[in-house]
C-alpha cells in the first residue's frame, strides 16, 4: 500500500517539473529569455519546497499517529520558510519580471489540484 502512495508523490513530483518546464520553454518563446528566466524562477518557489515536503513526510510508515502528525506539520512549516526564503532570493534578481513569474508559480501548483481529479 505504501508504495503506491510513494509512486503517487513521484508523479505528482515529476508532473509538477514537467508543466514548470513546458511553462518557461513557452514563456521563453513568446516573450523572451528574461521572462523566461522569471517563469523558471517561480517555478522553483514552488517545485523545491514541494519536493522539500515529499522528501521529509516519506517513510514515516509503522510510526505512531502522532508522531505521522507532527512530521506533516513540522515538513508544512519547513516548507512554508522555505517558500519565502526562495522568494526573498528571487526578488533579489535584477530585471525580473513578476507577471512569468507568478504564472510559473501557480501553474506548478495548479498540479495538485489536477492529481486530486485524477484520482
Amino acid at each position: 500500500m505504501a508504495n503506491k502512495e510513494y509512486l503517487i508523490v513521484e508523479k505528482i513530483i515529476a508532473y509538477q517539473a514537467l508543466i514548470i518546464l513546458l511553462t518557461t520553454v513557452s514563456v521563453s518563446l513568446l516573450s523572451g529569455i528574461e521572462n523566461g528566466v522569471s517563469a523558471a524562477l517561480g517555478g522553483a518557489a514552488a517545485f523545491f519546497p514541494n519536493l522539500y515536503f515529499a522528501f521529509k513526510v516519506r517513510s514515516k510508515e509503522g510510526l505512531q499517529v502522532k508522531k505521522i502528525v507532527r512530521s506533516f506539520y513540522t515538513a508544512e512549516a519547513g516548507k512554508l520558510i522555505l517558500t519565502a526564503a526562495l522568494f526573498v532570493m528571487i526578488f533579489q534578481v535584477p530585471g525580473l519580471k513578476i507577471l512569468p513569474l507568478m504564472l510559473s508559480y501557480l501553474m506548478a501548483l495548479s498540479v495538485f489540484w489536477f492529481a486530486l481529479l485524477m484520482r
